[in-house]
């Protein structure tokens, strides 16, 4: 009982260790959008494209490389996060074909967030259930999960046609139209996202290596 609960910690040392660096890489796509957005006066549909496409093409890549290599413990869980990789592949590769085409950049938007993040999200939000209570894991990958889901139902809920005028506290006339709040809110997304991956990366490895010592007592106290 006790080789077999010290190779159970063995385990999950292993794939704390192999997994927290994946989980920071994962950050950096998310951090640098929300970082053009914040800075960019230029909210409109193909900077939103550009920008998600980036952010979509560079997750994709990650999961695909890194993946197979981090989550060889859970092989359903593995293929949930390479389907996830292809999807935001495709769709950010799709996303920056459709950044230069003028009036068909807004409804290309709405498509690729809306289908992106509804794919990825639910198939993270799944692996997440699917493991809670016996992963680390489990909490991040329902927390993005769930905040990517959330992205798309409110991608759902703005009107494509949204054009509202008002006045400014400069006395200004402004309008507040549907690009300017997609893009305004996947660079929110965008921020949390990143913000979320960075603690549970860190948090991971502390995790890590609380719990190799822990391993380690272990381990000597079941020879002794």
């Amino acid at each position: 009982m006790a080789s077999s609960a010290a190779a159970a910690s063995r385990g999950t040392v292993d794939s704390m260790s192999r997994y927290w660096v994946f989980q920071l890489l994962r950050a950096v796509p998310a951090a640098i959008a929300a970082g053009v957005i914040t800075f960019s006066l230029d909210h409109s549909a193909p900077l939103g494209l550009t920008v998600f496409g980036a952010f979509a093409v560079l997750t994709g890549l990650l999961a695909i490389v890194f993946v197979p290599r981090t989550l060889t413990d859970d092989r359903v869980s593995r293929l949930n996060f390479l389907l996830s990789g292809v999807v935001s592949l495709l769709a950010g590769a799709g996303a920056l074909v459709f950044a230069g085409t003028g009036t068909s950049a807004l409804p290309a938007l709405f498509i690729t967030v809306i289908v992106w993040a509804l794919l990825t999200g639910v198939l993270e939000l799944y692996s997440g259930f699917r493991v809670r209570g016996r992963s680390p894991f489990a909490r991040d990958w329902m927390t993005v999960g769930g905040a990517t889901v959330l992205l798309g139902i409110v991608f759902l809920l703005v009107p494509p046609g949204l054009d509202q005028h008002y006045i400014g506290p400069d006395g200004v006339d402004r309008s507040l139209t549907a690009s300017i709040v997609t893009v305004g809110v996947f660079g929110a997304y965008a921020a949390i996202v990143a913000v979320l991956l960075i603690i549970g990366g860190f948090s991971l490895k502390w995790g890590t290596d609380e719990a190799r010592r822990a391993s380690i007592t272990g381990i000597t106290e079941s020879q002794s």
